[in-house]
């Protein structure tokens, strides 16, 4: 196996890997603020529920990622072709924007979310103003996603 091909592969890992752990310590985050006040409240779960699951698409965009290289490296085909190293350094780097905005950004929505959960087991009513303001922070993982999308579309294979 050529080092180029092991470079991609590694990004697509390092993509997936990243981004959804930012995921699950931003889903944890939420979840536990959310849990503190079901205990109290069991009603509010349905709103509660979108506020922890928010942080949880940044490992999508990782696994989205992962995916478009497995594609371009052809590993689902079962035709691999040659991938020199300048190639697979290509590919490695394309996967960082959404591997770090992935990961940042999934814990600081999560926090932002914990603390619409506090706000929302107060004002009930006001429970789309956290979710607004989550979305804020998404925009970041969503734009890290894109520039690794149309990196990877530059990058030629074989």
């Amino acid at each position: 196996m050529e080092l180029g091909l092991v470079l991609g592969i590694f990004g697509a890992a390092v993509a997936a890997f990243l981004a959804g752990c930012g995921s699950a310590i931003g889903v944890g985050l939420a979840g536990q603020a959310s849990a503190g006040v079901m205990s109290e409240d069991p009603e509010k779960f349905g709103n509660l529920l979108l506020l922890v699951a928010l942080p949880g698409t940044q490992g999508v965009y990782g696994f989205l990622a992962a995916f478009l290289v497995i594609l371009k490296l052809g590993l689902l085909a079962g035709k691999i072709p040659v991938v020199g190293f300048s190639t697979g350094l290509q590919i490695f780097c394309a996967c960082l924007p959404i591997a770090v905005t992935g990961l940042i950004s999934g814990i600081h929505q999560g926090k932002v979310c914990a603390a619409g959960v506090m706000m929302t087991a107060k004002q009930p009513r006001d429970f789309m103003k956290p979710i607004i303001m989550a979305a804020l922070v998404e925009t970041y993982a969503v734009l890290g996603l894109l520039i690794t999308i149309l990196l990877l579309n530059g990058i030629k294979v074989g």
